[in-house]
């Protein structure tokens, strides 16, 4: 009973009793139309039969009498299919005729009305009822002459779509059960594997994915839109624990050096030097702190942000040279060079504030980890247009970083220098991917031979729109975490 009152919930069941209910209904109407016109037309056709057959007569009877009437009425009556005609006298005597009986008040009403009446016609097998449409015409002498045609062809016809109609009813009744049954199966089936998919998930597995069968229907679309929601899920919530994780990892060890740093100051009681200097390390580490958090609310002000935001045509040319007049001093202090590439034109559509961010992160990362064993550091910035779209790129000559730690680099708080001995908080490339992102592209780390390439693609200026009613987002041009 309760899988019956399911079913009888379900939409399938819902549609398909309107299916029923509407190629019902429309079938009906159409066969009793068809049926109704058909019956109309046949019986149109029989009364200009019925009054031709009597203009000839008439027109006989005026030339022979009626000799001629009745020598005409023997001849035509041994037709294939001929009318049927009964000739009577004054007295309602039959004189000629090819019908054995007749109702005589039919005889009576000679007012040349076209009516359906009963008659009787002797055959091979003996005299039967039949039923025919006549018309009784009075003739000068007082003879009544009857022609008339057997509606014996239109009744079989009538009884041929009465016919159709119930096994064309029947047959739709059955189609939309079967088409019901195989539907309903077919979408509660695809509906319970979601449902149960889903339990699982809510159970905390969320490396479930919903069944895809692999033939393009709407479930089909359904099930990859929410796996890819899924996916994304998934990823946040790591990236949640893997920032939760490192959060402990990375600020642990200062609030702790911090709270002993202080201890130590106030147990020992020294002078006045003594707690200033504890106090100038705690106010540094205090400072280290702040930016670790304002990098992480940097992020997530990226990833929230709409696509659309700060959206605007702009010169990437001039925002490089920008960034490179801002950092080729650094670079020659560091005994390197920076070098720029820029292909024109290289109108982008993007976010200005947030794509200088990211050269500044990515240059300050080759200044913090890209420096080779030999030399001073050696940057190149390059943008040349690709495939649609106009790829920004940043290579150095250091050391690289190894396929396999590509992926995870670009997470939260990912250092690969284990030790934590060089400066940074692991944050700088996570911005990067998040602003690329925000922008329709994507941040790939690629060999260099030697250092590590870093790009990311933007959208060409000439295949956006510029946005109504939306400024270009203050982000500032903070240092790269």
């Amino acid at each position: 009973m309760t899988r019956l009152t399911r079913i009888l919930r379900t939409t399938a069941f819902k549609l398909s009793l309107l299916y029923i209910a509407i190629f019902t209904g429309l079938s009906g109407f159409l066969l009793i139309y068809i049926s109704r016109n058909t019956t109309e037309l046949m019986a149109s056709q029989v009364v200009q039969t019925v009054d031709a057959e009597i203009s000839g007569l008439s027109e006989e009877y005026v030339r022979g009498g009626v000799r001629a009437v009745v020598e005409s009425i023997e001849r035509r009556a041994r037709r294939p299919d001929a009318s049927i005609y009964l000739l009577v006298d004054f007295a309602g005597n039959s004189i000629v005729g090819n019908i054995s009986r007749l109702p005589t008040v039919v005889l009576d009403e000679a007012d040349g009305d076209v009516r359906r009446m009963k008659y009787g016609r002797v055959e091979a097998g003996g005299e039967v009822e039949r039923e025919a449409l006549v018309r009784i015409f009075e003739l000068r002498g007082g003879f009544r002459l009857l022609v008339g045609r057997d509606l014996g062809e239109q009744l079989r016809f009538s009884a041929i779509l009465s016919g159709a109609l119930r096994f064309w009813l029947i047959a739709v009744v059955l189609m939309a059960g079967a088409t019901w049954f195989f539907v309903s199966r077919r979408v509660m089936k695809r509906i319970d594997d979601i449902a149960a998919t889903s339990q699982t998930i809510m159970h905390g597995d969320l490396s479930r994915r919903l069944p895809v069968a692999g033939n393009g229907d709407e479930f089909d679309r359904l099930a990859t839109n929410l796996n890819d929601m899924l996916e994304r899920i998934e990823l946040l919530m790591q990236g949640m624990k893997d920032v939760t994780d490192n959060i402990a990892h990375d600020l642990k060890t200062p609030l702790t050096r911090m709270r002993t740093r202080v201890e130590t100051v106030l147990r020992e009681g020294r002078d006045q030097p003594d707690y200033r200097e504890a106090l100038e390390a705690t106010i540094e580490d205090s400072d280290n702190l702040i930016r670790i958090f304002d990098a992480l609310l940097r992020i997530a002000r990226v990833e929230a942000m709409s696509p659309e935001a700060g959206m605007e045509p702009f010169d990437l040319k001039a925002v490089i040279d920008e960034m490179a007049e801002l950092y080729a001093p650094v670079v020659e202090d560091e005994d390197g060079r920076l070098e720029v590439t820029v292909e024109e034109p290289a109108r982008v559509f993007g976010n200005r504030d947030l794509i200088a961010q990211c050269v500044v992160n990515l240059v300050e990362n080759v200044l913090k980890y890209g420096r080779p064993e030999e030399g001073g550091p050696v940057i190149l910035i390059k943008a040349a247009p690709e495939a649609g779209r106009m790829v920004l790129t940043v290579s150095d000559t250091g050391p690289g970083i190894s396929g396999p730690d590509r992926d995870r680099v670009t997470g939260r708080f990912v250092r690969l220098d284990e030790s934590r001995t060089k400066p940074g908080y692991g944050l700088g490339l996570s911005l990067v991917r998040a602003i690329a992102r925000l922008h329709g592209g994507t941040l790939r780390l690629q060999d260099a031979a030697p250092g590590l390439k870093v790009s990311i693609d933007l959208a060409l200026a000439d295949e956006k729109k510029t946005p109504n009613g939306k400024g270009v987002a203050d982000h500032g041009s903070g240092n790269g975490s």
